[in-house]
């Protein structure tokens, strides 16, 4: 029998068939997501945008930029450090407002004391150094350099004596030594090995009180002979300590979040207050209020022994945003003292792992992703941590890699890496990661990367050389896709074929084409480009670099720990 399409059946047909090709578009992901397949990102056809929205604000910007040690100087001011920020801040203790005190990368921060007559001494411990002021308006001075991993200071208010200490975990960089603040002598060594002697205060018998970071106790230490007399011990992570006048040692607890008072008679310990972990250090006015930082959340809370009540004077919701991925309405970012989720829909941020309280997060600038794993990537520490994304633990770290800034989990069990120090990309596989093999060499300052549509290929920005360069993983030469780039950092690709690529030195977002390099603006005038201190890398922080699905890109803003959104225009 023969059927004619052309009447009212082949209409009925045209719109079955419409039905089927819309049912299929709709169930097609899901059977394939229940199936444990991935969803082929990108799969409309998005056409290149006509124009961009301006720059909106997306997760609020934050003072600091991760927060440390805290004081209460003579003249009630509550001052705050910050390592990544490279200042010290002045918070208002009524209000909570904050305002750059010591800006610039003399300012970098992690410790702060203040003398009898007001001095300030801080230790720059990204720098190694000791810096010190007699006041307000006096210069800064460095009183001692060349000391890795300085950490505490603290001031003898008797006489003025000042000491430091260095936190290791093993090594000649577990320390307590006196400086002398006149120049004249070398730092004397008090006690070398003794467990990392973080946050400390000087008592009034001229001891030093505080917190030994990596044996879980509470101590004090003779500066006389290097003597140590354990307090209390079955903490955690402790990194900060003060004294009150009730004869009180107090202690942070940075793993479990735990503020403790620890009666320094008999060494018994109160847990007076739970916070949240990542708690770094802390401080008592004369008034007797604790004031505690957090570092994760860009924090300073004010707590009251007398009440037991908590206020917070300041908070964010991120603390050092840097590498950015996307993945469906999910923006994973590599947040230095955390790695954090923010749900594109709502723009609420949730924890993955935190530093301290997780100890797989090592200071994460770089963010991969694969269907299984993540990769941070930590240039401060050398390292790629590789997490199973279904229990969010740590799996393996590669260890004494040269400024690695970022890294790609494959879905063949394989970790790509980029180390900036080296100019070189290179596949980590095998048990124990332990077989390396190049794929490039020679790149000037390798930053962030992106894989290829068809995983045939990666490109990489090269900082220093200014380049967008594709990098096939076949062996074949690298092909440079745009040059004369004002220190280009965080990318990704975009669901037109381009590549989104942060321009940080010329503070704006660009739109490259992967086949001819042509280059359009994004968005100019971004708040981006954080100056490192001497001896650093550039770029400090990275910029990092997300694009949606519809096309919305996102940027990590190191100038005030931002991310900004800006959507696509068409006709």
């Amino acid at each position: 029998m023969t059927i004619d399409l052309g009447g009212k059946l082949h209409a009925r047909f045209l719109v079955l068939r419409e039905q089927c090709s819309r049912f299929a578009a709709f169930v097609l992901p899901i059977a394939l997501a229940l199936a444990g397949c991935a969803v082929p990102p990108h799969q409309a056809d998005i056409g290149r945008p006509s124009a961009w929205s301006a720059p909106e604000i997306f997760v609020p910007p934050s003072s600091f930029s991760g927060v440390h040690g805290l004081v209460v100087d003579r003249q009630g001011r509550l001052l705050a450090g910050s390592v990544a920020g490279n200042a010290i801040w002045e918070v208002d203790r009524k209000t909570g407002a904050a305002r750059p005190f010591i800006a610039g990368v003399k300012g970098q921060a992690d410790d702060i004391a203040v003398g009898p007559r007001g001095e300030l001494a801080w230790t720059s411990v990204l720098m190694g150094i000791l810096h010190y002021r007699e006041s307000d308006t006096a210069p800064i001075r460095v009183l001692a350099s060349d000391m890795p991993s300085i950490n505490g200071v603290g001031f003898d208010a008797r006489n003025g004596k000042l000491y430091v200490s260095q936190t290791a975990n093993t090594g000649p960089n577990d320390a307590v030594w006196e400086i002398d603040r006149t120049g004249a002598t070398q730092p004397r060594l008090i006690a070398r090995g003794i467990g990392s002697l973080n946050g400390f205060k000087v008592g009034p018998d001229g001891m030093l009180y505080g917190a030994l970071m990596f044996r879980g106790q509470a101590a004090k230490v003779d500066p006389a002979n290097g003597k140590v007399t354990v307090i209390a011990d079955g903490f955690r992570v402790p990194t900060g300590a003060g004294l009150d006048d009730k004869g009180n040692l107090w202690i942070v607890d940075s793993r479990t979040g735990e503020l403790v008072a620890v009666d320094l008679l008999t060494g018994r310990k109160t847990v007076t207050k739970q916070l949240k972990p990542t708690i770094d250090n802390m401080a008592i006015s004369p008034e007797g209020t604790i004031y505690v930082s957090n570092m994760a959340d860009n924090s300073v809370e004010a707590f009251e022994p007398s009440t037991g009540e908590t206020r917070v004077l300041l908070h964010g919701k991120l603390s050092v945003p840097a590498g950015l991925k996307i993945e469906g309405n999910s923006l994973f970012v590599s947040d230095v003292f955390s790695f954090r989720e923010v749900d594109l829909k709502t723009g609420a941020v949730t924890d993955i792992l935190r530093r301290l309280r997780d100890p797989e997060v090592l200071t994460p600038s770089g963010t991969g992703l694969s269907t299984t794993q993540f990769a941070l990537a930590s240039w401060i520490s050398g390292t790629v941590v590789v997490v199973d994304r279904a229990t969010r633990k740590g799996v393996a770290t590669l260890s004494g890699l040269k400024q690695p800034y970022d890294a790609i989990p494959m879905d063949d069990g394989s970790v790509v890496y980029a180390e900036f120090a080296t100019g070189t990309v290179t596949r980590a596989s095998g048990v124990g990661f332990a077989k390396r093999d190049v794929l490039a060499t020679g790149l000037g300052g390798p930053v962030q990367m992106v894989l290829a549509a068809d995983g045939s290929a990666l490109y990489i920005t090269e900082a220093t050389a200014g380049k967008l360069t594709r990098i096939s993983l076949d062996g074949s030469p690298p092909r440079e896709i745009a040059t004369g780039l004002k220190g280009p950092e965080g990318l990704s690709s975009t669901p037109w074929g381009s590549l989104a690529v942060a321009e940080v030195g010329a503070k704006r977002l660009v739109d490259i084409d992967a086949k001819t390099g042509a280059i359009s603006v994004i968005a100019a005038g971004l708040a981006i480009g954080q100056a490192p201190f001497p001896g650093a890398p550039a770029p400090y922080i990275p910029t990092g670099v997300a694009v949606s699905e519809n096309g919305t890109v996102y940027v990590s803003a190191d100038l005030n720990n931002a991310i900004y959104r800006i959507r696509p225009q068409r006709p």
